[in-house]
């Protein structure tokens, strides 16, 4: 065990990986295993198309041809800047393939970002979704050098790529192809800069290549068996999208595209996927929607009811234990007229859903395990390359994010940081060898997180290490569970936990005025008209402060949150104020709200 590890777990690798290939024979693989079954699916006039595997590997080797033709070199940079659709990982296989490097940018990325993004990694080539995101890249195109063509998806960009393409053979393919090594770089994700500039993180085919693969072995009921079902509406920028990209084709997972979140509810019932992935907020959000639609009567009353025997029944299957004769008949009641509704929410085939890359609150945990919807949370980070933890159905400990994935092994460092060391670690940050210095030592990735593992292996998060509050009495502060109980409210949309270097720990709240007017509605009370009017109503004042209560409840008097405030507007990916994965930026909010947290939150007269 090296000297910088207090202690370390490995989950068995059951057979060896081979991450020596080009992520593009994934897509070959499964034209052998199973060639002619649904591959990709996305939405055109409200319907479901299906390319299957044999049809999927065309396009992209086409797209390649054309792409080879273009001018594309390996060693490349090019971006897409796009929502998830499937002509975003066409586009994806196809340039990795030839060994271009792709670069994802955000659809909600300004200008500005997208100048810093494509000069910092050199972009050559970027392919916008439609005329709005082309135009932000022509808003700055000269100011990036090394841009040449712009190409615009829905202006049949890939139809004039593959026209290009149409006398490269496929000897010519794929001599290009077997050039490309698992060494070789795939793509550069930048971070969201959540705690900081956003960084340009490597990954190797390899890195990629051996997650996938390892994942298989760890997982086989998400992505092995026959019909697995996916619907992607994560934004495939994001690099826990793009890792389910490739494993859905390293597997068996028929995966389904769209970026409408407005008709996510209907595209669960037609699709019918089998695996759910999204972070905490949207489960939240479906709980409380079904509380808010039981109402005050004798719905409400069953569904307060029915809620806290799932609870029970939850608490009770994670120590092993059955509930009495009595309360089984109960529960059987209750799932045939409350649980399977909302089971339902999700499709006919939903299996059970996978979340992270935020606190899960322990009751909303054991709510969903409580009605057979068990959110299984999982942790990793973009230079992880996607996963390296996650919780089984058959083995879900609600409090952690599960044990590693097969072969990968985490360390906790004597201060409590949690370390990773496997093959999917990323080569390092694209022109900062000095943050890559401080990022990989001794093959042991350092990952600002802190927690713990257990005697079995599971892992508890605790909260970023850069996140920690120390208050002026040094009292240190984790604000990520207090936050997600917090965001359990139903008028709650995003909040912030402060109080470095302060008397005591505060809090920013921010409402989402649909949701808080839906919840006045169930209580009898007018609706608010904004935000501002919502953030002075007495009402949902107190709703704040009893779930403020809640959550102080399970920490000390010293780590609880004595005072907070309720903002007039939101925090937004827009206003800067959170980060494309939802989460929020301390730094910016913190500096726009200094004057109120000064001179209002920690006004010395104030009590």
């Amino acid at each position: 065990m090296s000297q910088t590890v207090i202690k370390q777990f490995t989950a068995p690798l059951e057979n060896p990986i081979d991450t020596d290939i080009n992520l593009y024979d994934f897509l070959t693989d499964r034209v052998k295993r199973l060639p002619d079954t649904s591959m990709v699916e996305y939405k055109e006039n409200g319907k479901w198309v299906t390319f299957t595997a044999v049809q999927f590997e065309k396009i992209v080797r086409q797209i390649a041809k054309g792409l080879i033709v273009r001018g594309v070199k390996a060693g490349e940079c090019v971006s897409i800047f796009s929502h998830t659709r499937w002509e975003w990982v066409a586009l994806d296989v196809a340039l990795m393939s030839i060994g271009a490097v792709v670069v994802p940018v955000y659809e909600t990325n300004s200008p500005a970002q997208v100048q810093h993004i494509f000069n910092d990694s050199k972009v050559t080539i970027a392919f916008a979704e439609n005329d709005d995101l082309a135009q932000r890249i022509e808003a700055v195109h000269s100011e990036i050098p090394t841009l040449r063509d712009i190409y615009n998806i829905e202006d049949h960009a890939l139809d004039v790529i593959q026209a290009f393409g149409a006398t490269v053979t496929d000897e010519q393919f794929y001599e290009r192809k077997n050039a490309i090594h698992g060494d070789v770089l795939a793509t550069v994700v930048y971070t969201s800069g959540s705690t900081g500039d956003p960084k340009g993180v490597e990954l190797t085919h390899a890195n990629f290549a051996y997650l996938c693969l390892a994942g298989l072995q760890y997982m086989p009921r998400a992505c092995m068996l026959p019909h697995r079902r996916l619907l992607m509406f994560l934004p495939l920028s994001h690099v826990f999208a793009r890792y389910m990209e490739f494993i859905s084709f390293a597997g068996t997972i028929e995966l389904g595209l769209t970026s409408d979140f407005s008709s996510i509810i209907q595209d669960f019932h037609t699709f019918k996927p089998t695996l759910l992935m999204s972070v905490p907020r949207i489960f939240e959000k479906v709980y409380n929607a079904a509380s808010q639609k039981a109402g005050t009567g004798l719905g409400g009353y069953l569904f307060a009811k029915a809620t806290l025997l799932a609870r029970e029944w939850s608490y009770a299957e994670q120590d092993g234990k059955k509930l009495s004769f009595g309360k089984r008949l109960r529960y059987a009641f209750y799932d045939k007229v409350i649980y399977s509704k909302i089971r339902n929410i999700f499709g006919e085939n939903a299996d059970f859903c996978i979340t992270g890359g935020a606190p899960m609150d322990p009751l909303v945990a054991h709510y969903f395990n409580g009605i057979g919807m068990p959110l299984l949370e999982g942790y990793g980070m973009t230079e992880s390359g996607g996963p390296v933890c996650v919780s089984l159905p058959q083995n879900n400990r609600i409090g952690t994010v599960g044990t590693s994935i097969s072969g990968i092994t985490i360390g906790i460092a004597p201060d409590h940081e949690i370390l990773i060391k496997a093959p999917n670690i990323c080569k390092g940050y694209l022109n900062r060898p000095e943050d890559t210095d401080e990022l990989i030592t001794d093959g042991w990735l350092h990952t600002g997180d802190i927690g713990d593992i257990d005697d079995d292996g599971f892992l508890y998060l605790t909260d970023r290490k850069k996140e920690l509050i120390i208050t002026a009495g040094g009292i240190n502060v984790a604000p990520g569970p207090l936050s997600a109980t917090i965001m359990t409210s139903p008028v709650v949309d995003q909040v912030l936990v402060i109080g470095d270097h302060q008397r005591f720990v505060s809090a920013l709240v921010t409402l989402d005025l649909h949701e808080v007017n839906g919840w006045l509605s169930t209580k009898g009370v007018k609706p608010c008209s904004s935000l501002s009017e919502a953030a002075k109503n007495p009402i949902v004042i107190a709703e704040v402060q009893r779930i403020i209560d809640q959550a102080n409840q399970s920490v000390s008097r010293a780590e609880s949150i004595r005072r907070f405030e309720i903002l007039p507007e939101q925090f937004t990916v827009e206003n800067g104020m959170l980060t494309p994965s939802l989460k929020t930026r301390r730094k910016p909010i913190e500096e726009y709200y200094k004057d109120l947290i000064q001179n209002v939150i920690y006004a010395p007269h104030k009590k």
